[in-house]
């Protein structure tokens, strides 16, 4: 066994449990052990879980990028600060105030990509797992026997085998079910990638960080991330391409409920919160409780009858 095949071990194994889990569980309610709508349903159910136990990671993550937006203004006239110099001095001083810049706010560029890095061998056990039990029709290292292995690799949805792939299905001319199952899927693929990058780029910006050039990287990948997936899609087999599928649409749906209640402060997403906040009474109880001092509302009480020159001598007499 390789380095990385030792890594992905004990990821496989607890992957295969889960995997092996729902498969029993469904066959338990009553469907065909070998049918491809029971791997479809075990894989939906993989995702469920697996996703939902990186619930914490991501959280890090986007609080990670959300510094990281909120810097990058900040960033940008550091830049402009010494841009067109290049002798050692003022590159030296740019890194400086950069640094001084990080730790004044608490960032660090590589804390967004850390959770990722976390979330990469988890991601590539769950294919190794997929595409060893539906192309090599091979068993896995732990609950995933030869027998279902093999069930995996046989299995049938809507006509469609789980271990084709659209372009081996089209260069043998069949079957067509194949490409039409696969070429559905790569369109959802595709659509769900625009769809969760279009709501960072377009609700979930501040109008500084729109004019930063981390926007444009963003822009980018809302173009660059659905085409890999429509062109890599094609040589992915339908059990590989399930599972991609139903994460896709876990990520679209995580990353609406995250803008729509921890939003990047100034942007569209974050004043559209504060005006639901505001209908409720709830904006300053919710949005400001950390940062603002409760004043509490005076006591109303009686009002004083003015007194004339007179009485106010009686008083100051006694």
């Amino acid at each position: 066994m390789d380095f990385i095949g030792l890594i992905l071990w004990p990821i496989k194994w607890v992957i295969e449990l889960i995997l092996v889990s729902f498969h029993s569980m469904w066959t338990f309610f009553g469907l065909d052990p070998d049918s491809g709508i029971t791997w479809v349903l075990s894989i939906v159910g993989l995702v469920i879980v697996v996703r939902a136990a990186l619930i914490p990671i991501f959280v890090r993550q986007i609080k990670s990028q959300r510094r990281m937006l909120e810097v990058a203004p900040q960033l940008k006239k550091i830049q402009d600060k010494y841009k067109g110099k290049k002798d050692q001095f003022s590159r030296e001083a740019m890194s400086r105030e950069t640094m001084e810049l990080y730790k004044r706010t608490g960032t660090n560029p590589l804390s967004s990509c850390l959770p990722l890095l976390l979330q990469m061998p988890i991601f590539f056990g769950l294919f190794s797992v997929l595409n060893d039990a539906s192309v090599k029709d091979q068993a896995g290292v732990g609950a995933l026997s030869q027998d279902l292995a093999d069930s995996f690799a046989n299995a049938v949805f809507l006509g469609a085998p789980l271990n084709s792939t659209f372009i081996n299905a089209m260069n043998a001319g069949g079957p067509w079910q194949v490409m039409v199952v696969a070429a559905i899927m790569i369109v959802l693929m595709t659509a769900s990638q625009f769809i969760t990058q279009l709501q960072i780029v377009s609700k979930n910006m501040s109008p500084e960080t729109k004019a930063s050039p981390m926007f444009r990287q963003q822009r980018i990948l809302l173009y660059l991330l659905p085409l890999v997936f429509a062109v890599s899609g094609v040589a992915f087999p339908l059990g590989v391409m399930f599972y991609w599928l139903v994460s896709n649409f876990w990520t679209m749906g995580q990353q609406f409920v995250v803008i729509r209640n921890m939003p990047t402060p100034g942007s569209e997403a974050a004043r559209a919160r504060e005006a639901r906040l505001a209908k409720k009474g709830k904006l300053v109880v919710e949005e400001k409780q950390d940062s603002a001092v409760a004043v509490e509302e005076p006591k109303k009480t009686q009002r004083q009858q003015p007194m004339g020159k007179s009485r106010a001598k009686k008083q100051g007499g006694k």
